[in-house]
């Protein structure tokens, strides 16, 4: 029996999906990217100079990236709810 065939063979079941407050949780990692981003802006110079500047352009993007998951899941959430109502 190979490493994976004991979790495809339906052994385990899988796990219920957590549900928690979502938004919340993109918004505070979507803030922690921000908050990374802007303590670097000062020290772009350090970050240019020593070929580090994807440093600074992985936190903006993660930044970015969190707004469009925070788009994403205010829209779910709304799908959810209209879904519920309609029941």
């Amino acid at each position: 029996m190979g490493l994976m065939d004991k979790w495809t063979n339906g052994e385990r079941e899988a796990p219920e999906p957590l549900e928690g407050n979502v938004t919340a949780t993109v918004v505070t990692g979507t803030l922690i990217w921000f908050v990374l981003f802007l303590a670097q802006l000062p020290f772009y110079g350090w970050f240019s100079d020593n070929g580090h500047t994807w440093w600074v352009w992985t936190c903006a993007a993660g930044a970015g990236l969190g707004l469009v998951g925070l788009w994403y899941v205010r829209r779910r959430e709304a799908a959810i709810r209209r879904g519920a109502a309609t029941q």
